[in-house]
């Protein structure tokens, strides 16, 4: 399916999101667990124009799956397009089965948190706090693959993540949602975003794969939580670098 919209995501990469994705030099040979950021909201363009980038290096040759938040997995429509494109439920068995089938996995692991993160705080790494995804590396005998990426906050302009007003409308019953984000966007301007309800504007999304982040394959380190601890800062450490460093290639104040 990927190969049928490459006409629409050549323009998209080229010219509308002017899309810079760097170091694929450092991607280990073998299936990988690439950790990542991401950010605008319900449409995560940084996270979509990286995996296209990925279909149109490899020529569909190496398969990447991109992990999703159950509630859009969930969505009429919009999981059935997910699921046709190779995008999997960000569980533990989901992803397991990737990586048994030899294939890469992409995993934002700050999901909602990192997705709909304010606009002031575009150019700081959130993971979260989960963990859960570095002991599925060590189960799974992968390496991790931290990916950097920045620009993709100008999509939309997060003013507020809305915690409070998601815990009064209980959102996260109803979406699995802690967040009801309040946005400046395209075409409705001032809304309060808890669905889909914007066009990404054309920012510049730049994304640089990392040096692999070595992990200990030894099934008893999945349950050594100083270990975990340990790994994870070394992940958004990493993370955060990247960041940085991309941001400092930013040639305007938005949209660069």
């Amino acid at each position: 399916m990927m190969d049928r919209q490459m006409l629409v995501w050549d323009f998209l990469l080229d010219y509308y999101f002017r899309a810079e994705t760097t170091g694929w030099e450092r991607l280990p040979d073998s299936a990988s667990m690439l950790i990542g950021v991401h950010s605008g909201t319900w449409l995560t363009m940084d996270a979509w124009t990286f995996c296209f980038e990925w279909y149109r290096h490899f020529k569909g040759q190496r398969v990447l799956h991109g992990t999703a938040h159950d509630a859009l997995m969930a969505m009429p429509g919009i999981g059935t397009y997910f699921r046709n494109l190779g995008v999997i439920p960000a569980k533990r068995e989901s992803v397991g089965a990737a990586f048994s089938a030899g294939h890469d996995v992409v995993i934002w692991p700050g999901g909602e948190v990192d997705a709909m993160r304010s606009w002031r705080k575009r150019h700081t790494v959130v993971l979260g706090g989960r963990k859960g995804f570095i002991r599925q590396a060590i189960r799974s005998g992968v390496r991790i693959v931290p990916v950097a990426t920045c620009g993709g906050s100008d999509t939309v302009f997060v003013l507020s993540e809305g915690r409070k007003l998601a815990k009064l409308l209980r959102l996260k019953k109803l979406l699995r949602s802690d967040m009801a984000p309040l946005v400046l966007g395209f075409p409705f301007g001032l809304t309060l975003e808890a669905f889909p309800m914007h066009i990404p504007m054309p920012a510049k999304i730049r994304s640089e794969i990392l040096d692999p982040v070595e992990i200990d394959n030894d099934p008893d380190r999945a349950d050594d939580n100083a270990y975990v601890d340990k790994k994870y800062q070394e992940i958004e450490e990493r993370i955060q670098q990247g960041v940085n460093h991309l941001a400092k290639k930013r040639k305007g104040w938005v949209f660069g």
